[in-house]
């Protein structure tokens, strides 16, 4: 039986993989400042919470005692954010998983798992991006997590540390409250009656995996002897906003749709999706949850943990199916 760090185990992706590790039958410990997450998330499932920073080397080299397998996952994830304050996105997404390495090392941890970002990192490249392709991030969040992957290569490289990075796409799903991300954002939006808003025309397009997708993904992962190397997670699918809007519309016909548009924001890209046929062929990842589902799961779970009303439909906003 395995130890798990996790860490931002109290986040989204880490409250859904901790229920994972934990059906596994793994024995799991998070790490998590809980400055997003919630204690409270992940008390059914019956593991070691310790609140702390990966900016804190002797919280992280605590953590990392008598664990296997360290899954980080803690950053800081906000783009529109790490532009406005990039010292900050480094402490947490450069300095933070350079922390994590050396606890990691000199704990004797066998693997580690660093949570990484595709678009972000390559920046604006004819897509699908792949991991051959030369990154040329556009953000702080970009240049963070491409340090990230960096060190955790040359961890590899020299102390023979076991690391793999998975570069996560848009991700959605359960938990996924406090997220700003997209499909979080306009559930959350809808919840609360707000007009949803759209950065740009609404032809910018993203690749949405499902968090039970990517929880696979990290299990697989952790399973695969692919030291070193780099991983695409994703769906392989393009999808423009305004097609995501569609989708909505159609998972959830009850719901008013108000979408307002805004002028494009700095350090965004405009077209994102993946290739993920390495992944499929190393890991034997294969993403199976289509879009309409996943967000049928998702706004179910909204609207049971969220205890708001939700405006009824009274007139639905006409979008355009361009892409």
């Amino acid at each position: 039986m395995k130890t798990y760090l996790v860490t931002g185990g109290c986040g989204f992706i880490g409250v859904n993989l901790v229920s994972r590790l934990t059906r596994l039958g793994a024995r799991v410990r998070v790490l998590d400042n809980l400055s997003l997450g919630q204690r409270s998330d992940i008390e059914p499932f019956g593991v070691d919470l310790l609140v702390g920073d990966i900016r804190d080397k002797a919280a992280i080299q605590k953590a990392c005692e008598g664990v296997d397998v360290v899954v980080h996952l803690a950053a800081h994830t906000r783009v529109i954010e790490s532009v406005s304050d990039p010292a900050l996105n480094f402490e947490i997404n450069a300095l933070g998983t350079l922390n994590v390495l050396m606890a990691a090392r000199d704990a004797g941890v066998k693997k580690v798992i660093f949570a990484s970002t595709g678009g972000a990192i390559l920046g604006e490249q004819e897509p699908p991006v792949h991991e051959d392709m030369v990154p040329r991030p556009v953000s702080a969040y970009g240049a963070g997590k491409l340090a990230g992957e960096a060190y955790c290569s040359a961890f590899f490289g020299s102390y023979g540390l076991n690391t793999v990075a998975l570069r996560f796409s848009n991700v959605y799903g359960p938990y996924s409250y406090h997220k700003g991300s997209v499909v979080a954002q306009f559930l959350r939006n809808l919840m609360q009656g707000e007009p949803l808003i759209i950065y740009g025309d609404g032809t910018q397009t993203r690749d949405f995996v499902y968090v039970d997708d990517l929880v696979e993904a990290i299990v697989l992962a952790d399973r695969a002897e692919t030291p070193g190397e780099v991983f695409q997670i994703a769906s392989g699918i393009e999808t423009s906003i305004l097609s995501l809007l569609d989708a909505i519309k159609v998972a959830l016909p009850e719901v008013a749709l108000d979408a307002q548009f805004r002028p494009a924001r700095a350090g965004e890209i405009s077209r994102n999706y993946a290739n993920i046929e390495k992944a499929r062929r190393r890991l034997g990842f294969n993403p199976k949850t289509e879009l309409h589902q996943g967000l049928v799961i998702t706004w179910k779970w909204f609207k049971e943990h969220t205890g708001k009303g939700v405006k009824a439909a009274t007139s639905v906003a006409q979008m355009s199916p361009k892409a």
